[in-house]
């Protein structure tokens, strides 16, 4: 049999088609020792990309390595189907975003299928599906009922020119994706989900997340950005409002020379209406906040003043572009000599700066301050508490305006309630209805699931398309029986992949989103794997979905993630691979030009699975010869049947080649087995097959039966990263069964190369020669080896061998006479 028997996409289909039929990959509750392993679902956006391609190749690794150590393993796919995409599909090209979803659907799932990936297709999810998003609103009447959903206005990005809500990523510097026209934020109600109930367990609980990835934790950690300080009643002059301001600095009070309110602030208001004039300047900064990275500071000062109530001055209240709303109360003190942002905002502007924390080192003064003093020193120009160390002062100040009842301890985060309103057609209709007489009520649950209406026109104007759907829009009030009209935004995508996870876990259901008893069998997921973007939101949001289904009694869980690998990016001509940079490569194309086994050994031994990968067509050329050659050696040398025992590749080696096959085929298992299931080091295990397929080429007697047991282990440890091409080798050294079912070969650290021995070899006492054995090797190999050496021979031809003296390991002394 030749080399040009080697044909990809003969072998790759023939075997995609059985484990189809087989349902190799089939996953059931309660057997052995569960292991579930799951990628991050696709957006059904079009087709897959190489990115996909090494997310996906990466689980499919674990999954059959697991399988092979006898896990019961669940990996399962599905579809991130709705979302903003789809709405753009229907403007732009006309066509229902049902369909274009649909057809995207076919194709990926295809494409996914081609790859030969381990999935349990009987498992897959598509969140577009009546029969998922029914329970996105079963969970929301849920939370409805524990206090965890309120509605409430909050500001929208609107399109004036589209007059339509963007989402964030649909503005861009400021201005409309679609139009360009600036975005402005206007006010609407809006549903949000509590996560704020959670914060301290979300925060708290990170620290038992000993598998996740140290910069995720931390992306997390920041996100929800706990800190502890005061809540100061500064008041308005001269009619007392009071304007609460949160500091984590309260020791620097007395150094406040203004107040800076959010452009969203409820008193800029009535400071517009005070002095019209600084209307345009308000509007720009809100447009500012917009606009993604750091801008300038800039600002503008109001006609209103404030009391600092420490020392009674009156100081000017200024509105800002860096003071947020959605951080403390949307209003802080200026205190520009102990503060970064506010000592560059005074400089420009030439507020005062007044200094009340002097460094240990020295005293200073406005007219030699370059920069604000953030560190720790003496109080000075604080009335009572000069003299006083700030940390001690930060202390004593709290209890001492705690008495005088202008300040409050506070415990604050910077993490928002989650708002799930869209307003789009694309997504899970909210379950509310509005009634005149019964006010706002929820739908019953034996009227789930409130379905998206198949006819809709989608214009990207006007807000929600479902607003002009009047079949929809009007209801019957299930209460009072009286007209009514119904929700008309849609859930947030991301509460579809909150909980996807566990649907996957429990074998499809009609009446409950999951069964309780399977999903507390497979779940938490055992390894999950997706791209870094996700590290905040996503995450995040599936870790607080978990608790709120915890405390209603669905899970017994906490986490829904046990271990957490973030991939790297995909980098072709030194950019991310991206359709704007004109730089992707279509995995199809390669497939055609290689087989997928190429393409998927090419992506592991490119770099380990958490560095970037930089695409290299000579890199998958590599793969294909390394393939290649691999296919000839087990071809041309394949004899008899498939053994199962490995008793040569185990067992005292009869001579010094077999026993550093053994020492070569042990450190090799050794060395694939640590790299997969500790490191996750595909490359450098790869790189050890490479080493152990060029040993084997080297080998001379090809014909003995611990070469064809070395062979067999060859395969096997390939299965994981090239499945089919390992899968076709096995079959044809007689193997019956599918290799996800063989057991993973074990080393012996006997045989391994550090237990190797060098042995003084002596002739009538005397030093002669040295020789390097394995601990297992046999007095009668070594002595075989000694006496066909020139350096021995040399002093025992013509002589008589009367004796050897083997002290294993150590010596050998062979007496002549």
């Amino acid at each position: 049999m030749s080399v040009s028997d080697y044909n990809p996409e003969e072998i790759e289909k023939k075997w995609q088609k059985y484990w189809e039929e087989k349902k190799t990959f089939a996953s059931y509750p309660y057997r052995r020792k569960k292991y579930y392993l799951l990628e991050m679902f696709p957006y059904t956006s079009g087709s897959i990309h190489i990115g996909h391609v090494r997310n996906y190749t990466i689980g499919d690794v674990v999954a059959r390595y697991k399988l092979m150590h006898g896990f019961n393993v669940l990996h399962p796919i599905g579809f991130d189907a709705f979302g903003l995409p789809a709405e753009n599909a229907a403007i732009d090209k006309g066509i229902h975003p049902r369909d274009w979803t649909y057809r995207n659907i076919d194709n990926l799932r295809y494409q996914l299928k081609r790859l030969g990936l381990s999935y349990d297709w009987s498992r897959e999810v598509i969140t577009c599906n009546k029969e998922y998003y029914r329970w996105n609103q079963w969970f929301f009447l849920k939370f409805y009922e524990k206090g965890l959903v309120y509605q409430k206005k909050a500001p929208a990005n609107w399109c004036p020119t589209c007059r339509t809500v963007l989402a964030n990523e649909q503005v861009i510097d400021g201005r409309c994706y679609r139009c360009e026209t600036p975005v402005v934020q206007k006010d609407l109600k809006q549903w949000f989900f509590k996560i704020t109930n959670y914060a301290e367990q979300l925060l708290e609980e990170i620290e038992n997340l000993k598998d996740w990835p140290l910069t995720v934790k931390k992306m997390q950690i920041n996100w929800i950005g706990r800190s502890e300080g005061m809540e100061i009643n500064f008041e308005l002059f001269p009619n007392g409002f009071k304007i609460p301001v949160y500091t984590t600095r309260p020791d620097t009070i007395f150094g406040a020379t203004y107040l800076v309110l959010s452009p969203y602030h409820p008193l800029v208001e009535k400071a517009i209406k005070d002095e019209p004039s600084i209307k345009s300047e308000v509007e720009q900064m809100r447009k500012e906040q917009l606009i993604k990275g750091e801008v300038e500071k800039r600002g503008v000062q109001s006609s209103l003043w404030a009391i600092n109530p420490v020392n009674k001055e009156k100081i000017p209240i200024w509105i800002a572009n860096y003071v947020l709303m959605e951080y403390g109360t949307g209003a802080i003190m200026g205190v520009p000599a102990h503060d970064e942002r506010d000592f560059e905002f005074a400089k420009k502007y030439n507020l005062p700066i007044k200094v009340v924390v002097s460094p240990p080192e020295n005293n200073f003064s406005r007219g030699n301050l370059k920069q604000a003093y953030v560190g720790e020193g003496k109080m000075v120009n604080s009335d009572r508490f000069n003299g006083m160390l700030s940390k001690q002062a930060r202390e004593k100040m709290s209890e001492w305006m705690q008495s005088m009842g202008i300040a409050t301890p506070r415990v604050h985060y910077k993490l928002r309630d989650w708002c799930i309103s869209r307003q789009r057609y694309w997504g899970t209709p909210i379950p509310i209805i509005y009634c005149d007489r019964c006010g706002t009520v929820p739908v019953p649950e034996k009227d789930l699931p409130v379905e998206l209406p198949a006819e809709i026109e989608i214009t990207g104007k006007g807000g929600s398309p479902l607003k002009n759907v009047e079949s929809f829009v009007n209801c019957t009030c299930p209460y009072c029986g009286g007209k009514a009209l119904r929700e008309t935004d849609t859930m947030d995508t991301f509460v579809d992949s909150s909980w996807y996870f566990l649907r996957y876990a429990s074998l499809k259901r009609e009446k409950i989103p999951f069964d309780t008893q399977e999903v507390n069998y497979w779940m938490p997921v055992d390894q999950y794997i997706g791209g870094i973007e996700h590290a905040i939101l996503h995450l995040l949001y599936s870790r607080f979905f978990t608790r709120a289904l915890r405390d209603i009694g669905l899970v017994k869980i906490s986490e829904p993630f046990k271990r957490l690998l973030t991939q790297g990016m995909v980098i072709k001509d030194g950019a991310k691979m991206s359709k704007s940079k004109g730089n992707v490569v279509d995995p199809q194309k390669i497939i055609d030009k290689y087989g997928v086994d190429t393409l998927r050994g090419f992506i592991l031994f490119a770099a380990p699975p958490d560095a970037d990968l930089e695409w290299k067509e000579e890199g998958l050329q590599g793969v294909h010869r390394f393939l290649t050659r691999i296919w000839k050696l087990v071809v041309e040398n394949k004899a008899g049947e498939w053994e199962d025992k490995f008793e040569k590749i185990y067992l005292n080696g009869k001579n010094r080649e077999e026993c550093e096959l053994q020492r070569i085929v042990n450190r090799t298992i050794k060395k694939v087995s640590e790299d997969i299931e500790n490191r996750f080091h595909f490359n450098t295990a790869l790189a050890s097959l490479m080493e152990f397929v060029n040993y084997l080429y080297r080998y001379s007697d090809k014909k003995s039966k611990i070469f064809k047991e070395a062979l067999q282990i060859l395969i096997l440890l390939l299965y994981p990263f090239t499945p089919h091409i390992a899968q076709e080798l096995a079959s044809k050294m007689g193997l019956k069964e599918d290799l996800s079912h063989h057991s993973w070969p074990e080393y012996k650290k006997q045989l391994l190369e550090s237990e190797r021995a060098t042995v003084v070899i002596q002739v009538n006492g005397k030093l002669r020669d040295k020789i390097t054995v394995a601990p297992n090797e046999s007095k009668e190999n070594i002595e075989k080896e000694v006496l066909n050496r020139e350096k021995i021979k040399k002093y025992t031809r013509g002589k008589v061998i009367k004796k050897i003296i083997y002290v294993p390991t150590k010596l050998m002394n062979i007496v002549v006479d």
